[in-house]
Formats: structure tokens, C-alpha cells, sequence
């Protein structure tokens, strides 16, 4: 999905930009995109730093590196998902391919979901004439439990604007030093 020079401009005044659509067979397509003030490689570095996922990133609640081959990695992950009283804690195991410095693929190998999978995209930008990342979120969701596709729509519009704005917060704090 190519960007407009306008979702490019919103997005370097600091807006985040969701984008949900609803797929055939209940599946949700979920896109997020932030720009953050950090060089790529700081920004890569949170979302690679999968034993501490749980502690930087808002509703993982659990994450360790089981397995590593290479680029490939295999990552345990608990997440917090829903809305008010209906949250529900999801379990999966994840399989990222990493493209340094470009790309994160990640697909569910065994978990709480049908389907769960996509990839988050790095690209340098120049914010204020410092180094920045236009980062991307990219999915394809689909519940293993009851979860309507309307509920399913509306946690993403709620769940993705809070990591990407903990993701930017994070990553700017530390580039910052």
C-alpha cells in the first residue's frame, strides 16, 4: 500500500494513522503507521529485543526467544487484547523473519489465533532535520475464539494507536539518551 504525500505529511506532524479492513472469512486487515524521532536502527532494536517486548511495548505482557536460526526467530508472546471488562489475555508463538534493516516478518505458529500475521516495515525519514523512522504495522487478524468481526475491528482501532504511540514514546526517550 503506497502512501499519499498527505498521510505522509499528517504523519510527520505526529498524527498515527490506522487503517482497518474488513477481509473475507472474518479475517481483519489491521495497518498502522507512526513516525518516530529515532534512526531506524534505534527503533529496530526495541522491536528486536524480544525478551523485553513485555516491558517496552504497551499490552505484551509476556515475551522470551525460544529459538533462533539465523534471521529467523521463534518468540513466545502474551498479549492483552479487548475492551473494558471483556479484555482476554492471548498466547501465541510467533515466527519472525528479520530483514535488517527493512522488515519484520511475523506469522503465528500455534496460539489463540486463526490467523495472525504480517510485518512491521522500517523506512528512514528526516523529521526537523533529524533522523527519524517511518514505522509501519501490517496484519492480518483472525481470532481462534468467538470474537465477531465488528469487536474484532474495533479492538484494532483502539489496541494500535496505544502500542504505536508506547513504541514512538519509547524509542524517542532513548534516542534522546
Amino acid at each position: 500500500m503506497a502512501r499519499t504525500p498527505e498521510q505522509t505529511a499528517k504523519l510527520m506532524q505526529g498524527e498515527i494513522l490506522i487503517d482497518l479492513d474488513w477481509l473475507p472469512e472474518g479475517v481483519i486487515g489491521a495497518q498502522g503507521s507512526v513516525f518516530i524521532a529515532a534512526d531506524p536502527s534505534v527503533v529496530w532494536g526495541m522491536l528486536t529485543d524480544y525478551n523485553h517486548l513485555h516491558e517496552t511495548m504497551p499490552k505484551v505482557v509476556a515475551s522470551r526467544l525460544v529459538e533462533q536460526n539465523n534471521h529467523v526467530k521463534v518468540i513466545d508472546q502474551s498479549g492483552k487484547s479487548g475492551i473494558f471488562i471483556f479484555e482476554k489475555i492471548v498466547h501465541f508463538r510467533l515466527r519472525v523473519e528479520e530483514v535488517y534493516p527493512e522488515r519484520l516478518y511475523f506469522s503465528q505458529i500455534s496460539g489463540d489465533f486463526e490467523i495472525y500475521e504480517g510485518e512491521w516495515r522500517f523506512e528512514a525519514a528526516d523529521g526537523a532535520g533529524e533522523p527519524g523512522t517511518l514505522l509501519t504495522y501490517r496484519a492480518e487478524i483472525k481470532p481462534g475464539f468467538f470474537a465477531p468481526q465488528f469487536l474484532v475491528s474495533f479492538v484494532q482501532s483502539q489496541d494500535l494507536p496505544t502500542i504505536l504511540r508506547g513504541i514512538k514514546r519509547y524509542c524517542e526517550t532513548k534516542a534522546r539518551g
